[in-house]
């Protein structure tokens, strides 16, 4: 019997991954002098990857 887990564990893993992620990038932009890492930038960023990601892999 497969089961695709409690959809909460998802959410918040996504959550999580998109924030480590978009530290990680917007860490480099910064280093690249492209872009700041700010509360506001970090905050976007990872609203922006969780929500692209939720349509993308998690909706059915």
């Amino acid at each position: 019997m497969a089961s695709d887990g409690d959809i909460r564990v998802l959410l918040v893993l996504d959550v999580l991954l998109s924030a480590v992620f978009s530290y990680v990038v917007l860490w480099g932009l910064e280093f690249a002098d492209i872009a700041q890492l700010t509360t506001r930038n970090f905050v976007a960023a990872t609203a922006v990857i969780t929500v692209v990601t939720y349509l993308v892999v998690l909706r059915q």
